[in-house]
């Protein structure tokens, strides 16, 4: 059953004291908690049935409502910032008969609080656009699967496209609307106009499709790993890319790359590994494949004591997306929370915070990043999942602390 909301009447503070480390304490609204289970009002995060692994769970957020992927029950299911189940797309051979929802909502017109029966094999990423469509990754069956021989990969994946009251559209795979499947996928994003993209990551590199509103293929940029792009000033080095975020306002690109360099014993100059060297941005005009610009990421700097000695340890930060006006929002695990950090092509408006996220909510963590720079989570204990967000677009105002 669905539990009270909570905190939601709860005023915002937005920044608290500073802490860890100078960072400053973003507030958390904590909107409402699932119960783990198969109802439509649950979760099923753990897979409580058994009989198949655990797979994703992924959330969208959009003007306040919530979309969750639900890959382990088989379902997409909308909510209110206040708990309020609006509609339920559900695998009926995977899913108990809904309780509280209609089943026998027209087929055209607004439904509330309807259940759409469709085939879902594994949701897995999300995302929905202005007009509160979704799109959401699901799997091929076995016998519909392929196999690219010149990449050595299996494509197995297709993206599910439906309308703001859960009614199925269409599919869409490589080449559009009814294509033949996706490799593996890393994200789906929607940008400017609603068009949307999919991120897929292979062996040999990335391939990213670039589609209108209406499903029509306009963009396919391959990126091999032979071609990553590194600074002059960083030779010799070792590229990789850690990720590529979509721009939600704009046909671009952010693609994370993380340097390496490698590592001797200076007294027999014997190899011992690779370490961090740096890590930088590139922004990719979609249009021409061309680069616009870098943004530098620096290191997250830990503090350690070895043998009565201080070290200062340099890790790196994860790209978590892309909000309005070329920023990125990157982010790191540390102690009771996450530390996160804003960039931009303007090195003078980065900005820092901290996010609180006690330690058994760490069971699942699920992220998303809005447009407007708005932090949303599935944060999951072992008995429930709660729906929070933190207000980190507020560290993009003026005058806001750095």
């Amino acid at each position: 059953m669905k539990l009270h909301p909570l905190l939601v009447c709860v005023p915002l503070i937005l920044f608290s004291a500073c802490t860890r480390q100078g960072l400053v304490s973003i507030a958390r609204e904590d909107h409402f908690a699932l119960e783990i289970g198969r109802l439509e009002d649950q979760i099923d995060l753990y897979n409580l049935e058994g009989g198949r692994s655990n797979r994703k769970t992924s959330l969208a957020m959009r003007d306040g409502l919530f979309y969750i992927a639900d890959g382990n029950g088989g379902k997409v299911v909308h909510y209110t910032s206040y708990g309020d189940l609006l509609f339920m797309i559900y695998n009926e051979k995977t899913n108990p008969p809904p309780l509280t929802l209609r089943t026998d909502v027209e087929t055209e017109g607004v439904g509330t609080r309807g259940a759409f029966p469709y085939p879902l094999e594994e949701p897995g990423n999300i995302t929905v656009d202005t007009r509160k469509h979704i799109y959401v990754e699901d799997r091929l069956p076995y016998e519909r699967r392929s196999f690219d021989t010149e990449n050595r990969i299996i494509e197995d994946a297709i993206v599910l496209h439906f309308d703001a009251n859960g009614r199925f559209v269409e599919y869409l795979g490589k080449e559009g609307i009814g294509g033949s499947p996706f490799p593996k996928i890393e994200r789906i994003s929607v940008s400017v106009q609603d068009e949307f993209a999919v991120v897929c990551r292979m062996p040999t590199g990335w391939n990213i499709y670039w589609y209108d509103a209406e499903g029509v293929l306009l963009y396919f940029l391959p990126l091999r790993n032979e071609i990553i792009p590194t600074p002059p000033d960083r030779m010799p080095v070792f590229p990789s890319i850690d990720t590529i975020a979509v721009s939600p306002d704009s046909r671009k690109l952010f693609i994370k790359v993380d340097y390496y360099r490698e590592t001797f014993d200076e007294s027999t100059n014997t190899k011992l590994g690779a370490e961090p060297d740096s890590s930088v941005i590139w922004m990719m005009n979609v249009e021409d494949g061309t680069y616009s610009g870098t943004i530098e990421v620096p290191f997250f700097e830990h503090h350690v004591t070895e043998n009565n000695r201080r070290i200062t340890e340099k890790l790196l930060y994860s790209l978590l997306g892309a909000v309005k006006n070329d920023r990125v929002l990157l982010i790191f695990p540390v102690e009771d929370g996450y530390s996160i950090m804003i960039l931009s092509v303007n090195p003078h408006e980065q900005r820092r915070g901290f996010i609180q996220v006690k330690d058994e909510e760490l069971q699942y963590n699920a992220f998303y990043i809005s447009a407007e720079g708005i932090l949303s989570a599935l944060l999951a204990t072992d008995f429930q999942a709660k729906l929070v967000w933190w207000r980190t677009d507020r560290l993009l105002e003026e005058g806001s602390p750095l």
